[in-house]
């Protein structure tokens, strides 16, 4: 039994790295998902973008601020095959110049046949990660913000469970005259205060830049992100559809290795009230070479409306030929409403 649990355990790790491209030396995965629409539209990881948006806490906890305005916001995903993630998060003003949130993540990757050793159904289990989390920020000077998150992980598979501790720092510049944005943050610091068994799962830290342009007087926005930081080498692993043999051959160049890096987006914002994300990710693409990878890997959309007190959002991606992911948020402030 235990060691189909493992087995179990293995594959929902798994999954977030063929979803984002993690690069599988660490567990915990799923702290890549990203609660704003805009960010998964932006290709999964937008540090710089500017928005009056609560979910954007987990990209930089920087991009939070007094104009929160007593924001409530709730996300929703339909991840791959039958995982679905969800979250909810509150945000306000601390004084004129700060910022908190409180919110909670939720995953749950459906249900899976638990087996004993010799084959036989004893049942079935849910896999679930859920994450507590805060945030604060404080604006140092009129464009320059810094912030602080703290996420508590639980996760329990089956009869095993763990719990992990993590914190991401950031920084945002702000030019509104230049329309220009540039961040860096450090995420997931931390480790696990309570294993799963003997081996010791480590958190995705990651050290991320981003960039985000207005092109002159035009609408159009320009988004770069740097990820994954921390390590230069990030090889992936291609297989010919038509060698008998099915074998896999690793790849690793100075181009690949750069192109892996960075996430290109372009925001089309002609009003307050609407906007279009187009973006690349080359990382997502390469690692979806050996899972029926189609013409439209690495890419994603976003879609963000503000219908008077309401503001939706809804981002896409389709990975490969199997299954595609949606992701849906919708928030109000408070103040607002209630005025």
């Amino acid at each position: 039994m235990k060691s189909h649990i493992l087995i179990y355990m293995a594959a929902v790790a798994l999954c977030a790295p063929a979803a984002w491209g993690q690069t599988g030396s660490s567990g915990y995965s799923f702290l890549e998902l990203p609660s704003s629409a805009q960010a998964f539209g932006l290709g999964g990881a937008a540090p710089a973008v500017i928005n009056d948006d609560v979910n954007l806490a987990d990209q930089n906890p920087a991009l939070i601020g007094p104009e929160l305005d007593k924001q409530v916001a709730l996300s929703y995903m339909r991840w791959f095959g039958s995982s679905n993630f969800a979250s909810v998060r509150y945000g306000m003003a601390a004084g004129e110049r700060g910022a908190w949130m409180a919110g909670i993540r939720y995953i749950n990757y459906g249900s899976m046949t638990a087996t004993s050793p010799d084959g036989t159904e004893t049942g079935t289990f849910s896999p679930q990660d859920i994450v507590f989390e805060g945030a604060y920020s404080h604006d140092f000077t009129d464009r320059l913000r810094g912030g602080i998150m703290m996420k508590m992980v639980y996760s329990n598979y089956e009869q095993y469970s763990a719990f992990a501790i993590a914190t991401d720092l950031g920084i945002n510049y702000y030019n509104e005259e230049h329309d220009l944005s540039f961040s860096a943050v450090v995420k997931n610091l931390g480790g696990q205060v309570k294993r799963f068994d003997q081996t010791y799962d480590r958190l995705p830290i990651d050290l991320q830049l981003g960039y985000m342009q207005g092109l002159g007087s035009s609408p159009f926005s320009l988004s770069i992100t740097a990820w994954h930081l921390t390590k230069w080498d990030l090889p992936y692993y291609s297989h010919d559809k038509n060698d008998p043999d099915n074998q896999q051959t690793k790849k690793s160049s100075f181009g690949s290795n750069l192109f892996r890096h960075l996430i290109f987006g372009i925001q089309y914002q002609p009003s307050e009230t609407f906007y279009l994300d187009l973006a690349y990710n080359y990382k997502q693409r390469t690692d979806m070479s050996g899972y029926s990878r189609n013409f439209l890997s690495g890419f994603s959309a976003g879609l963000w409306l503000n219908v008077k007190s309401f503001r939706f959002a809804v981002g896409y991606a389709l990975p490969h030929r199997g299954g595609s992911s949606l992701m849906l948020n919708v928030s109000t402030n408070l103040g607002e409403l209630l005025h």
